[in-house]
């Protein structure tokens, strides 16, 4: 079984979609082929490798309660090309936003599915995921702090010989129970889709979120957001650098 898994996020590096891509690839088996679109330049070698493909999962996401216009723009393509080529993928959706509640994607959900109705194809349903781009953040925030536990063992493999340092290790466990916590909707609906594709049935949709208080959540966008445009948003996507 052929899955394509495409990231529709227009960002080039550390997106969130690339990172719920990531989760999902872990629990589906078969050939998985995974492909970026962000230009037109993208479409025709992404049409060419579903053309053997029995699934297709798109992760995107949401703008302005809906889908990107290159996104849409790839879809009336897709439509085309399917019709032509008669294929009957099953296709799936990772639907990400920066609001606490996953259930804003829906709109999103709905385009998809009459996408498929329109291009003869099976809609098998999606996870809508809110707080999306705070997930992806802590993601980010805990491969610096791998980055930070080899340098404390090796500091402390120098200085003393120990190449376990205690209380390093205890840190990166916290954090990493942390993150596995904020995620753990995200990891059972991306799971059970996973099953969903590998047996080739429909899922529906289901909604979830960042495993925090609402009151909270809150709280951290504002600043997050806040110092952020400090940097014309370039902060994480573009490592501090201007943007043109």
């Amino acid at each position: 079984m052929k899955t394509v898994f495409i990231n529709c996020s227009p960002k080039k590096h550390f997106c969130a979609s690339s990172y719920f891509l990531f989760l999902q690839r872990l629990f589906v088996g078969g050939e998985k082929v995974t492909l970026k679109m962000r230009t037109p330049a993208d479409y025709d070698p992404i049409l060419e490798e579903l053309r053997d493909a029995q699934a297709v999962v798109f992760a995107l996401p949401l703008y302005v309660d809906g889908v990107p216009s290159h996104v849409l723009r790839f879809l009336e393509k897709m439509e085309a090309y399917c019709r032509e080529k008669g294929l009957r993928l099953n296709v799936y959706c990772i639907a990400n936003n920066g609001f606490i509640e996953g259930k804003q994607n829906e709109p999103l959900m709905q385009v998809f599915e009459h996408f498929c109705g329109r291009a003869g194809l099976e809609w098998k349903g999606g996870v809508g995921i809110g707080g999306g781009v705070m997930l992806n953040v802590t993601r980010i925030l805990f491969i610096a702090d791998i980055g930070l536990l080899f340098l404390n063992t090796v500091l402390s493999a120098v200085s003393s010989g120990n190449f376990f340092p205690k209380d390093a290790w205890v840190s990166f466990g916290e954090n990493a129970a942390l993150l596995l916590f904020f995620n753990a909707g995200v990891l059972f609906y991306l799971g059970r889709m996973g099953r969903h594709i590998r047996s080739g049935t429909a899922g529906g949709k289901k909604y979830t979120r960042i495993m925090l208080p609402s009151f909270v959540f809150i709280l951290f966008a504002d600043i997050f957001f806040f110092i952020i445009s400090l940097f014309e948003g370039g902060l994480f996507r573009g490592w501090l650098a201007k943007k043109t």
